[in-house]
């Protein structure tokens, strides 16, 4: 039985110990040696005095060490924190004082640019460096890889699948990031659930592009790690570099945010890749269709899957690749061991075409925020529909994302609460005006905005990237496609094209910083 996240590895090499587990580069490690060396780093943790449930906090590229050490982390007994690469040392402060991280994995050259915004930070008792294989002289606090790895076996703490495996810390768009707290349970029952849907076999080879701090970039571990497939660890730099990584590793899985397909579905796909890659999985938002049909175009063997999720509760629904001609916008339905609700403000059930708030409950809703009661509140809350007899309510968590369901039952989702665009008197969700956008096959990126006006409440802003090889005077074309395709209220107020959009850490487009960027637009233009 399959209880805490380490034993789906531990499961795999006692079953296929010369099964390739971890490839990365010119590297290949099997089931058995990345079993034995995340043993080996539970030991050093022991040895650096790490106590049950401590965190483990992993600040390096995707690359075997990071692996071993949040394997290690969780064969010890700890809570492994992945942190995004991309944050910069402040950010990375925050998080390792916020959960009180005891260990921090981590390269010298990140250590050296981190050391001073840590500072002291009591709780942080040792830093391993993946590249030194000694003690740093210069921090007693610092020791080497080999050194972790060469402790004397110890007994790890004892641990139950209710216990927390790991804090993924959100992007952190408004505010200070937050701490998800996941536990064993939520982990394995996602990989179990996951696994099942996408038919994950031994002879999967996935190629994990996604930050392993999002919690669909850990999914490509611990699904891969449930059915004995391969991952195939990249960090990639030109969306072209994804395409040769898929020919050069024979790849089957491969899964990506939306701003990531929209790029990749402009670029010549290599005829190999549509041979062997099995199937494909969007996840961080809602993908255009157009970029759907262009995908289904580019790989007509290949099996697609849209799925939705949340870092609070991992995945919650996915549309089975069969639906996907008939309902190319849709969600999906509920994942496995999942149940998904659509409720409206007062928590009733919504009917078919009325529009509601998602809420995931079951095996997956996660344990709260770190060391946030207020914020946990504000999520985490009495699932509805529930016997008042109950003495325990079970808690569900609360998206905050606004889904519409079909009278099939399949979900649709509509927007972010905060992101809905309040105009004329009229709610207009950003993703049909950014779908108008898409399908005229002239834009790579886009977003719509809900800005300040004075006689509207709110006008519509369109940012765009343009797509290769279209005319110059974008704007101008795009906006006789919306007086086209959409009513007066939806129609943009301008289109401002741009050389590239900004993205947060985990690869989505950031529509704060936009928003922030050009708050004042329709003020200034308003008398």
């Amino acid at each position: 039985m399959i209880e805490q996240l380490h034993h789906l590895v531990e499961q795999q090499a006692r079953r296929e110990p010369a099964a390739p587990a971890l490839l990365f580069r010119d590297q290949a490690l099997d089931y058995a040696a990345l079993s034995d060396a995340s043993r080996a780093a539970a030991h050093g943790f022991l040895q650096q005095g790490v106590e049950a449930g401590d965190r483990v906090a992993v600040y390096l590229p995707k690359q075997p060490e990071t692996v071993i050490a949040l394997l290690g982390a969780s064969t010890a007994g700890a809570a492994f924190v992945p942190v995004n690469p991309a944050l910069k040392p402040a950010q990375v402060a925050y998080i390792l004082a916020h959960c009180a991280v005891r260990c921090l994995v981590t390269s010298r050259q990140r250590w050296q640019a981190l050391r001073e915004a840590v500072g002291e930070c009591p709780a942080l008792q040792s830093v391993v460096l993946v590249d030194e294989p000694a003690a740093d002289e210069a921090d007693a606090r610092a020791i080497g890889w080999a050194r972790l790895l060469d402790a004397p076996p110890a007994e790890a703490h004892r641990r139950i699948d209710r216990d927390v495996a790991a804090i993924l810390y959100t992007s952190g768009s408004t505010g200070k990031p937050k701490g998800v707290v996941l536990s064993h349970r939520n982990l394995v029952a996602g990989a179990e659930s996951v696994s099942s849907y996408l038919g994950n076999t031994p002879e999967d080879r996935i190629l994990a592009v996604l930050p392993l701090s999002f919690d669909a970039g850990l999914s490509q571990l611990t699904t891969a790690f449930c059915a004995g497939a391969s991952v195939v660890l990249m960090d990639y730099l030109l969306p072209r570099d994804v395409l040769r990584a898929l020919v050069r590793y024979r790849c089957t899985g491969l899964a990506a945010v939306p701003p990531l397909w929209n790029q990749l579905v402009q670029l010549d796909w290599p005829e190999e890749i549509a041979g062997t890659l099995r199937y494909v999985t969007n996840t961080g938002g809602a993908m255009p269709v157009a970029t759907t049909r262009r995908l289904q175009a580019l790989l007509p063997s290949t099996d697609i899957f849209l799925m939705y999720g949340l870092t609070e509760a991992f995945r919650s629904t996915y549309l089975p690749p069969s639906e996907l001609d008939r309902r190319p916008e849709s969600i999906g339905k509920a994942i496995p061991n999942a149940e998904i609700l659509v409720v409206d403000a007062n928590g009733n059930p919504c009917g078919p075409g009325e529009p509601g708030e998602l809420v995931h409950r079951g095996a997956l809703v996660a344990l709260g925020y770190w060391n946030d009661p207020e914020k946990t509140a504000e999520r985490f809350r009495p699932c509805p529909g529930q016997d008042p007899a109950l003495p325990v309510p079970e808690l569900a968590v609360w998206s905050g994302d606004q889904v519409v369901r079909d009278e099939d039952g399949y979900l649709y989702f509509v927007a972010r609460k905060d992101d809905m665009i309040k105009t004329s008197g009229y709610r207009v969700s950003p993703t049909e005006v950014e779908e108008v956008a898409y399908e005229s096959g002239l834009v790579a990126g886009a977003a719509a905005l809900g800005l300040p006006h004075d006689m509207l409440g709110q006008a519509i802003l369109l940012v765009v990237t343009a797509a290769q090889g279209t005319e110059d005077d974008l704007a101008s074309a795009l906006a006789e496609r919306f007086r086209q395709a959409l009513p007066n209220f939806m129609q943009p107020q301008a289109i401002v094209v741009r050389d590239a959009l900004p993205h947060n850490q985990n690869g989505k487009i950031d529509r704060r910083a936009l928003a922030e960027e050009y708050r004042d637009r329709f003020l200034e233009a308003t008398p």
